[in-house]
């Protein structure tokens, strides 16, 4: 595992908060710096690809195999030039060979999937044996401490506060938020022995990017009408100050962090 450098943290945040609204970037800077620190075997498989951006920051060039089951984000990850190939499937049903992949990543995106543990299954086939995989998820406490439900609470609306987090989840897609004892056993099953995990994102970050939902409301129009989440780049946002986001990178760790992030081995 590298030590990132000051003038990296700096270029990983660039890549995400100019690109993507800042509640969002934020989180997809600190994930970004964790895989800058592993070393990815290509092949690497990208088990849902979107739109390609997470990968055109994260990868300078490489064999990537990008696979998304939706057509329109494809084609704007094609757009990227970031992938030598890539796949319309269900991560369930990938056309790959098997053990063709060095390694795989999966990005904030197993938590949106009903049926997960054919997808691990199929990952487990894709990679070689003694291959790893690296992915990040949010934890159960996206279900437990957000910010909107602590205000509910303390106001003695505990109904309300319970409705609050179905539905903000409900509008994140959200079906997956599980604690590592949860994927140990998913993992497990599919085929994959060896797994480290450690959480990150402190709950106040959740919290700034729950109410940044509300905030990045301008970045969707911009989206619809320009194609681009952020118009001007800019280091001095109103929400969430650069250098507060550059320190989260720096020093993401937290044992009661709101995400998680996992490396498992594909048996050998």
């Amino acid at each position: 595992m590298s030590e990132l450098s000051r003038a990296d943290i700096e270029r990983i945040c660039d890549q995400q908060l100019f690109h993507l609204p800042y509640f969002r970037g934020m989180l997809r800077a600190v994930e970004q710096s964790f895989y800058e620190q592993q070393k990815l075997e290509e092949p690497i498989y990208d088990v849902g690809a979107g739109d390609g951006h997470f990968a055109w920051a994260l990868f300078n060039g490489g064999k990537v195999i990008g696979a998304d089951p939706w057509w329109q984000p494809l084609q704007e990850a094609k757009a990227r030039k970031v992938y030598p190939l890539l796949i319309q499937a269900e991560g369930a049903f990938a056309p790959l060979e098997s053990g063709c992949a060095g390694s795989a990543i999966s990005n904030s995106v197993l938590e949106h999937i009903p049926d997960v543990l054919p997808v691990l299954d199929e990952v487990a086939r894709v990679l070689k044996p003694g291959g790893k995989f690296y992915f990040a998820v949010p934890n159960r406490r996206f279900v437990t401490d957000l910010w909107g439900m602590q205000i509910l609470s303390y106001l003695g609306l505990g109904g309300l506060a319970v409705s609050y987090s179905r539905f903000f989840n409900k509008i994140a897609r959200h079906i997956n938020l599980d604690p590592p004892e949860v994927w140990l056993g998913r993992l497990h099953k599919a085929g994959f022995d060896q797994v480290e995990y450690w959480n990150y994102f402190p709950v106040e970050s959740m919290h700034k990017l729950e109410r940044g939902h509300v905030a990045g409301l301008p970045n969707l129009l911009w989206k619809k009408l320009f194609g681009k989440w952020v118009l001007f780049k800019n280091r001095k946002n109103p929400f969430i100050h650069f250098s507060e986001i550059t320190q989260l990178v720096e020093n993401p760790y937290d044992e009661e962090g709101t995400c998680t992030f996992y490396i498992a081995r594909r048996q050998a």
